[in-house]
């Protein structure tokens, strides 16, 4: 997730409710926030078409598909570290956006969103997933799909304890959002306005009622009741960051500002070098797909 001018340092149908619509028992804040958002992750490692995937980052070119592929399993090797459950899916040859396993899908216990790309050359990447998940017994839920005319992008979704935050941009659409409403009854959808093309490019949850966001990229007026840490205009990339559970977070390398303001707040802080998906317009939050306890 790149966003123009800022420089990295180092579907669902609406039918009859007792058919399609999904009604999340209702649990207190205070229990959802006891244990990290998930315990499992999907993952998939680029193919060999990753150099050619959709990216607006005049470093594009430059992409080197040997080294994305060791950063790749770095990404794993420390979420294994972590206690997290990796499950690596196959590689999806001419899918170059592929291995941006965040967008396709929204995979909870209970409910799993299939999205609908505003990108129209990554259509068919949720069907290959959603065939995935089928496979195993991943304890998965049930899939609920976005369908035309609304766009819905796993990057646009931000999961809280509390609330899911959703993106209002160029991949995401007013009808994508209104559509997870209708499906998701007993929880909090909140849109939120972002300037950049996925929301998650500027604000991630990192657990402790705790949200980091780039007041330069997104609105914050949303996440009133929220505990803000604030990343600086110059350090926006660093907004993308991916939650580990128990204060643990990983961010990527060369963000010293952050990194202190982090640290400060009692996290413990692991960076990682993500030069090859940087280029790819990606963070580190794009590359995996939890499967969430609270959704």
């Amino acid at each position: 997730m790149r966003i123009p001018g800022v420089t990295r340092k180092e579907g669902m149908h609406i039918g009859p409710p007792h058919k399609h619509m999904f009604v999340k028992p209702k649990k207190h804040k205070e229990e959802l926030e006891m244990k990290r958002l998930f315990e499992r992750v999907f993952v998939r490692p680029p193919s060999k078409d990753y150099p050619n995937c959709n990216s607006t980052n005049p470093d594009k070119e430059g992409i080197d598909l040997v080294l994305a592929k060791e950063q790749h399993r770095e990404y794993i090797s420390i979420m294994k570290e972590s206690d997290i459950d990796v499950v690596e899916l196959p590689v999806l040859k001419g899918y170059p956006d592929s291995v941006f396993l965040q967008d396709p899908a929204v995979v909870g216990r209970d409910a799993t969103i299939v999205c609908r790309f505003g990108l129209q050359s990554r259509a068919g990447e949720e069907t290959a997933m959603i065939d995935n998940l089928k496979v195993g017994d991943w304890k998965t839920g049930t899939p609920l799909f976005v369908k035309e005319p609304g766009q819905l992008e796993g990057g646009d979704v931000l999961i809280t304890g509390s609330a899911i935050f959703v993106g209002v941009s160029s991949r995401t659409n007013k009808d994508g959002i209104r559509q997870l409403t209708t499906q998701l009854q007993d929880v909090r959808i909140v849109p939120v306005k972002t300037k950049t093309f996925h929301l998650l490019c500027g604000c991630s949850y990192i657990g402790e009622n705790t949200i980091v966001v780039a007041p330069s990229l997104v609105d914050i007026k949303p996440f009133a009741g929220f505990n803000l840490i604030h990343v600086s205009e110059e350090e926006a990339y660093s907004a993308n960051i991916l939650n580990l559970g128990k204060r643990r977070v990983l961010i990527p390398l060369g963000y010293p500002k952050i990194r202190s303001k982090l640290t400060d707040a009692g996290y413990h802080v692991l960076e990682i070098d993500n030069s090859e998906f940087y280029k790819g317009d990606g963070g580190l939050t794009c590359l995996s797909s939890p499967v969430y306890n609270v959704l």
